[in-house]
């Protein structure tokens, strides 16, 4: 118990004695702790962040308790996530340093929630939904992604930023082969567009059928990496497909869309009412 406490012993005597300093002091810690909570926002940090607190929470009880051995193994994981984590943060460190760099870090960035009410959730899903279906009809490939618990900042990024809201005849405009966005995936974060023409992971599913295109691949990748929903529309037959959790399913008509669309956002609704932690 004593090696967990007696190293930052001095810590707590220093912070006890309170003064102006001290407040200062507090204050500076406080308002970069909040800066960085922001940079993290609609990023896959927030999922790695919260396993980090799992661990030193963990770790803490552990030591309070007194077993040695688990305290150990997970000191040992400690130190390895010490020399992990800039190369798993890679993207967030980048825009941070970028942000610094343009001075834009100490600017105010608001808070806005991307959870959309049951009413623009059923407007979202109707728009996607009918969308989907003249691209299909009509043999227009697209590759649209869901945002839920995971965010997708890196990947919104690499397209153009749009916030629009979602409607059919944008999303079927932005498709239409030899337009400037319809090479890439558009991003849709709580009922607004986020953005449009992103460039997405393939999967590395060596199993893949060899008739699976590099819009499906792209799909099933995000779904992959995060749990993200991709619908996917085949420009060859125009079948219409969602890949979850790497898992494509395939050959969907309207209404099965619909009510796949509609658990999975009502899922992430739900979700999103426990969440520690403030999203775009």
């Amino acid at each position: 118990m004593e090696h967990f406490w007696l190293p930052n012993l001095d810590y707590f005597k220093a912070v006890l004695k309170f003064n102006l300093s001290s407040v200062i002091d507090i204050l500076i810690v406080a308002f970069v702790v909040y800066k960085i909570m922001l940079l993290i926002k609609g990023t896959r940090a927030v999922q790695l962040i919260k396993g980090l607190a799992v661990l030193l929470m963990a770790t803490a009880l552990s030591s309070l308790f007194n077993l040695y051995t688990m305290n150990w193994l997970l000191r040992q994981v400690m130190t390895a996530l010490v020399v992990a984590l800039p190369v798993v943060f890679q993207p967030e460190l980048r825009r941070a340093l970028e942000k610094l760099g343009r001075g834009k870090f100490l600017t105010h960035t608001p808070l806005t929630s991307i959870g959309a009410e049951e009413i623009g959730q059923v407007k979202v899903i109707a728009e996607i939904t009918r969308s989907t279906t003249i691209l299909s009809k009509n043999k227009i490939g697209a590759l649209i992604i869901l945002e839920r618990e995971t965010g997708l900042e890196e990947h919104i990024d690499t397209g153009l930023k749009i916030d629009g809201i979602v409607s059919a005849e944008f999303l079927v405009n932005i498709f239409i082969p030899k337009t400037p966005l319809h090479d890439g995936a558009v991003i849709i974060r709580g009922n607004r567009v986020a953005a449009a023409a992103c460039f997405l992971p393939l999967s590395e599913n060596p199993y893949l059928t060899s008739d699976l295109g590099t819009r499906h691949r792209a799909g099933i990748g995000i779904s992959e990496h995060s749990d993200a929903a991709a619908i996917i529309v085949s420009e060859e037959t125009g079948t219409i497909s969602i890949a979850v959790e790497g898992v494509l399913t395939r050959y969907l008509d309207e209404a099965s869309l619909q009510d796949k669309l509609t658990a999975l956002l009502k899922s992430r609704a739900s979700n999103s009412l426990s969440s520690l932690w403030p999203r775009r």
